[in-house]
């Protein structure tokens, strides 16, 4: 009794608990009696224009259409247009002897949508358990309406949706939700893909986001390989880069070694080396001390290449050969180095006995080392 007396003394607003029980008594008296009232008024507009099957004349044998006739008994009795139509489509989908009484016709109405007639008239007979009468809330729910107010984390969800329609609304609010780490990391993967291919389709945006990415070696390393080419062809389409990057590139033996097996590549590497070698001499008869001396010998073009092609060697190795110091090479290098070596004594014997001789055979041995074998 002492919990009771307490329960009762609890305030709802501005009333007492016990106060409180006695309006919703009242009122729930008024609700009954303006669901008669709805109802009645349904059932009048029913009986001027009855429901036509579907697809059939709406349109009665009188002077008026069906929304005619409507529109004037709506003006006639001051209600709108619609509220007479919702209350005789009402009307229609509950039959006198199935309305039920203590329910009131705004829940008759949402559960009016259930489309099968014998699953309707027992919905409105068994409300849901946790609840001991239905609500609208709980009406919509059964017919799967948005709620007026959202419980489960769906419910909340199209509440949400409902609320961002508007384009400009939807923007703010996925601004506000992707300053979250909590709610980001519950999104699934394929979500944040796309909301990143979305986010990224405005070029400017894209240029910033991706130096980003390319510093974490983590996300690099899941990258496809296909996907990593096309990406530095992308970046080395300028020439200066392209440059750098392939310099650097091929400093690193394996990568160089597999470069030179692809015969475009080896091609336009021995072609690069002749216009440098163009380059070069044309930098020696320019800046050389000897080359005035040069100059005055009846020299052939053989000649002038041939001075060239030592002098780009001699200044090459002068180049690389410092970068060695400290460096200890592999076995694999120091045998790849020790080979060329060879050649490269061997083809300057060679020279040497072509100036001498004139003789520019060369033996089976000779030949196999200039060709690599």
């Amino acid at each position: 009794m002492p919990e009771e007396i307490e329960k009762s003394d609890e305030k709802v607003g501005s009333v007492t608990g016990s106060r409180y029980e006695q309006i919703v008594a009242e009122l729930l008296k008024v609700v009954e009696a303006q669901t008669k009232g709805q109802f009645t008024i349904g059932d009048r507009a029913l009986e001027i224009e009855p429901i036509r099957e579907y697809g059939g004349q709406e349109k009665s044998e009188g002077l008026f259409t069906v929304k005619e006739s409507l529109f004037r008994l709506a003006e006639d009795i001051g209600l709108s247009y619609k509220t007479l139509s919702n209350l005789r489509w009402t009307a229609a989908k509950w039959p006198k002897d199935r309305r039920q009484e203590g329910v009131s016709w705004t829940i008759h109405r949402i559960l009016g949508r259930i489309e099968d007639e014998e699953e309707r008239f027992a919905a409105v007979l068994t409300p849901p358990q946790n609840t001991s009468r239905w609500t609208p809330d709980e009406a919509k729910r059964r017919v799967g309406w948005q709620v007026a107010k959202p419980v489960t984390p769906q419910e909340k969800v199209s509440a949400i949706h409902s609320l961002a329609r508007d384009e400009e609304v939807a923007a703010a609010v996925a601004g506000d939700f992707l300053r979250r780490p909590t709610v980001i990391a519950q999104v699934k993967e394929e979500d944040r893909v796309r909301a990143v291919e979305e986010l990224t389709r405005d070029d400017k945006v894209a240029a910033a986001v991706a130096p980003e990415f390319l510093r974490r070696p983590a996300v690099v390393s899941q990258v496809a390989q296909a996907d990593k080419v096309r990406v530095v062809e992308e970046f080395t389409r300028d020439d200066g880069v392209a440059a750098e990057v392939t310099t650097g590139l091929l400093r690193r033996p394996d990568v160089a070694f597999r470069a030179m097996a692809d015969d475009t590549a080896r091609h336009q590497v021995n072609d690069a080396q002749l216009e440098r070698g163009r380059q070069a001499r044309e930098h020696f008869e320019q800046t050389s001390p000897v080359a005035p001396a040069i100059r005055g010998i009846d020299r052939s073009v053989e000649f002038l290449d041939l001075v060239t092609a030592c002098h780009a060697f001699v200044a090459a190795s002068g180049r690389v050969v410092p970068g060695l110091r400290d460096r200890q090479l592999s076995d694999d290098e120091r045998t790849i180095i020790h080979e060329n070596v060879a050649r490269v004594r061997a083809t300057l014997d060679w020279i040497e006995t072509a100036v001498d001789t004139g003789k520019v055979d060369v033996d089976g041995e000779l030949a196999r080392l200039l060709q690599g074998e």
